[in-house]
């Protein structure tokens, strides 16, 4: 059974996409049935280009992303979520609505990561900040594909999703 993952930010525009295509591209090398999707809940409408730019050079196919809000995931029909991660403290701070899961709620857990948009140095500095948060995420997204998702109870996945939020 697929993992379904979604990666929450504010604004959907560059944390949650950097994550979302960091985990689809790694989890389709190393042959995982993982499928991430991102959401805001205030989603900007437009994807930041340092992001794209970023996950392009690293080989990442970004064609179909779009800002979207996390409405789209509480519908029945939508996915149905093992895992919701934030990487943005707004977001962990907000009020995340009811996600359908294919066993009750799905586990949440917390992943900051500084805004790369907010780098200074101009265009040279955000570009340095989008890399190496993309490299931070990825990281993290290698960890998250280690683990037995198939056999572990949701106790045993929310204490290794918090056990990686601390790497």
């Amino acid at each position: 059974m697929t993992t379904n993952v979604l990666i929450l930010c504010t604004h959907n525009s560059a944390r949650s996409v950097l994550s979302e295509g960091m985990l689809n591209h790694l989890a389709a090398k190393a042959g995982k049935d993982v499928r991430a999707y991102s959401a805001g809940s205030a989603p900007s409408g437009r994807l930041n280009p340092f992001a794209l730019e970023a996950l392009t050079q690293a080989g990442v196919d970004v064609s179909g992303y779009r800002s979207k809000s996390w409405d789209e995931f509480t519908t029945p029909d939508a996915p149905p979520l093992s895992i919701v991660i934030t990487v943005c403290d707004s977001a962990a701070a907000e009020q995340c609505p009811v996600f359908f899961g294919g066993n009750g709620q799905p586990v949440k857990v917390h992943w900051g990561y500084p805004d790369p948009s907010n780098a200074e140095g101009g265009d040279e500095g955000k570009r340095r900040a989008f890399e190496l948060t993309r490299q931070a995420i990825g990281y993290r997204m290698l960890q998250l594909l280690a683990l037995p998702l198939d056999t572990m109870s949701k106790a045993e996945l929310q204490h290794a999703l918090a056990d990686i939020a601390k790497s």
